[in-house]
């Protein structure tokens, strides 16, 4: 199990490396589907909960360490160590297919209903409302 933001920055470094700089928004949906891939493996990538907002799942601490960018790339670098390379194999997965969708695509998915993010946010009646983690699981493997 990782902290949100130590996987974050691992994300953010792979994505601009490979010439695919992402966004907080791109950002926080990429970390929805990493937890729910480590969860339906019975781990946890991220120790912090996950919250139901507006625009999908949002882990607070990530985004705002992040929010200074607005919509823009994310340009920081940083030094990230402590991966496992197993962990590695499965975060690169899911990063390399979710960074080619738009971040739009992505809350359009997340945002199906009956979803985890719908049955908690419920229109905004729960709006920044922890999304429990036996929700994520149950959400289906990653597409």
């Amino acid at each position: 199990m990782y902290k949100a933001v130590d996987l974050s920055k691992y994300i953010v470094i792979k994505c601009a490396v490979d010439d695919y700089p992402i966004t907080n928004l791109h950002l926080q949906k990429i970390l929805y589907y990493i937890q729910k891939d480590f969860l339906q493996k019975d781990k946890l990538a991220f120790f912090e909960d996950v919250e139901a907002w507006q625009f999908g799942p949002v882990v607070p601490v990530v985004y705002y360490k992040f929010c200074g960018f607005g919509s823009m790339p994310i340009t920081n670098t940083f030094e990230v160590e402590g991966i496992d390379p197993l962990d590695v194999q499965a975060i690169d997965r899911i990063v390399e297919g979710k960074r080619l969708q738009t971040p739009w695509d992505l809350v359009a998915d997340i945002h199906r209903k009956n979803g985890s993010w719908d049955q908690i946010y419920r229109g905004g009646l729960g709006n920044h409302k922890i999304i429990p983690q036996n929700l994520i699981k149950m959400e289906g493997y990653c597409r």
